[in-house]
């Protein structure tokens, strides 16, 4: 969340940072409530203050005199008056500032949604064929790798089952990032709970704004986890961490849990854009200086996988209208698939700054007997499954129907070719 003495100090520069995200969140109204609160805390300190010194008084007197005991009952009756109104104006803004987003680094490019994302580079070539390439959704019936009416039988629209070569593809997959990341890139490895508490997500920044967005579990109070970024900020919830615990990497494959309600309608064909789907996600706690460069280093982590692939992508910056909630600043990854004719995004990758960390009140001391800070946290896809499947089965399609497999990948599938 933002830092309510930024707000308090700049009111009407984070108005207009959230303008340029199209937001107008009530700035106003969070100010107004921090007034009460700090009249309500300066009432009670010299209530407080009168008690003590009355008390100090009354026990000294003999007898004690009667009208300063009945002051004080009144002045103990005010002071839980002003707490309990203190704790309800508490929630009030901490409500108010659960569902403010981030606000946006200057160099992010003005834009209204995606349309206005702008492209920075891209690598590679996409190969001209003399034969019309073939989607990966008809590709994966012809091999008997991907089985769409199977998933739909189990558990319904936009959920699908992987068969022989296309389940052992993915799970090469996952094995070769996550050798990668944590033998080439430096990360440590987490395996993590894939259902987790609301204090978790809403440290995150997923709760309140996607709560329709996500699975969630009344009776136990746990939800389904829509990436791996939720969980590995919860790690660290609450907690001080020691010097030379930050900068942290981690990296861990999960499963992701989404309703992509806001979806209905677009992408359904294929498993471009399902209910449930595997992902490799990249992870940092840094310390506050280091956050833009280490912004560009998670991208540079993400082209490496894919350029070991061999396969043409591009890298956007977001606009400041289709940003993240928690971001400051994102990447796009977006690898091409000729067979569905789009550029497919495969990581987003984002600098959060302290907002998770302020969220989940993750603290950490740069040094012995330091002051404590709050990290800045990113996060990125080192990659998402099954976007990338998509992308190797529709760049890999030969004439003949069958598909080669990058080169990188034989040691983990055991084959170089579906067929």
């Amino acid at each position: 969340m933002l830092d309510i003495d930024q707000i308090r100090s700049d009111p009407e520069g984070v108005k207009l940072a959230l303008n340029r995200r199209g937001e107008d969140a009530p700035i106003d109204r969070v100010l107004e409530l921090d007034a009460r609160r700090r009249a309500i805390q300066g009432e009670a300190d010299e209530l407080r203050a009168r008690r003590n010194a009355v008390s100090k008084e009354i026990g000294q007197a003999k007898p004690p005199p009667q009208d300063l005991i009945e002051e004080m009952r009144g002045v103990s009756g005010r002071i839980k008056a002003l707490e309990a109104e203190s704790r309800e104006v508490e929630e009030q803004i901490r409500v108010h500032l659960l569902a403010i987003p981030n606000l946006p680094r200057q160099q992010v490019p003005d834009g209204a949604d995606e349309s206005d994302n702008v492209v920075v580079r891209d690598w590679g070539d996409i190969v001209e064929r003399d034969y019309e390439a073939v989607a990966h959704w008809d590709l994966g019936e012809r091999l008997g790798i991907i089985d769409l009416p199977a998933g739909a039988r189990i558990s319904g629209s936009r959920f699908y089952a992987l068969r022989g070569k296309g389940a052992r593809l993915q799970r090469a997959l996952v094995s070769w990032m996550l050798d990668v990341h944590t033998d080439d890139h430096g990360y440590t490895e987490l395996y993590l709970p894939y259902l987790v508490g609301t204090d978790t997500v809403t440290g995150s920044g997923h709760l309140p704004k996607f709560a329709d967005t996500m699975y969630h579990d009344e009776e136990d109070d746990l939800w389904l986890i829509p990436t791996a970024e939720v969980p590995i900020t919860g790690m660290y919830a609450g907690e001080i961490l020691d010097p030379g615990v930050v900068p942290a990497r981690f990296v861990a494959h999960t499963p992701c849990f989404r309703r992509e309600k806001s979806a209905a309608g677009r992408d359904t064909r294929g498993i471009k854009r399902v209910h449930q789907f595997d992902k490799v996600e990249m992870y940092k706690f840094v310390h506050p200086g280091d956050s833009d460069a280490e912004l560009e280093s998670l991208v540079g982590d993400a082209e490496d996988l894919i350029q070991r692939l061999g396969l043409p992508y591009r890298i956007l910056e977001l606009s400041t209208g289709d940003l993240g909630f928690s971001a400051v600043r994102t990447y796009d990854v977006e690898m091409w698939a000729p067979g569905s004719g789009e550029w497919l995004e495969v990581s987003s990758c984002s600098n959060c700054d302290d907002f998770q960390a302020r969220r989940a009140a993750i603290r950490y001391r740069p040094e012995k007997g330091a002051k404590t800070v709050h990290p800045h946290t990113l996060n990125g896809s080192g990659l998402a499954l099954p976007r990338v499947m998509i992308a190797i089965l529709e760049n890999g399609q030969q004439a003949d129907g069958s598909i080669v497999i990058p080169e990188v990948l034989h040691p983990y599938t055991g084959f170089e070719k579906i067929d």
